[in-house]
């Protein structure tokens, strides 16, 4: 990786199509730390990868407290493995949370097919 690679707001906003603002409110929230030149935000590749795993996590329903804690794991002494051992446990919640919705929905929908089949047959 090139640690000496830079990016201006907008660059990175291109390539990541998202808004410059996007890449500011990630910045106002601690998770992205651009070096400041005069009044430009100077980006370095850190910033480039942590705002790739930043948009992944959005993606996959991370709240912006479980990108931090993500985050500040692979800056800790235990690196990569707690962050790892995080982001599974963390996964695995959310996918036990969209599980127990989809249920809660497929029951929705048959309830309302139940009463849509006694209205209709109540108006027949």
């Amino acid at each position: 990786m090139n640690t000496t690679t830079t990016y201006t707001i907008s660059q990175l906003a291109r390539h990541f199509d998202v808004t410059p603002r996007t890449v500011r409110f990630y910045e106002d929230k601690g998770l992205l730390s651009p070096r400041r030149v005069d009044n430009r935000r100077i980006y370095r590749q850190r910033d480039f990868v942590r705002l790739k795993l930043i948009l992944r996590g959005r993606r996959i329903g991370f709240s912006l407290a479980e990108l931090k804690q993500t985050l500040e794991l692979y800056d800790t002494k235990s690196g990569e493995a707690a962050q790892i051992e995080y982001v599974l446990t963390t996964i695995a919640k959310h996918r036990d949370e969209l599980q127990r919705r989809q249920r809660d929905i497929a029951a929705t929908l048959k309830d309302m097919r139940g009463i849509e089949a006694r209205i209709r047959a109540s108006h027949a």
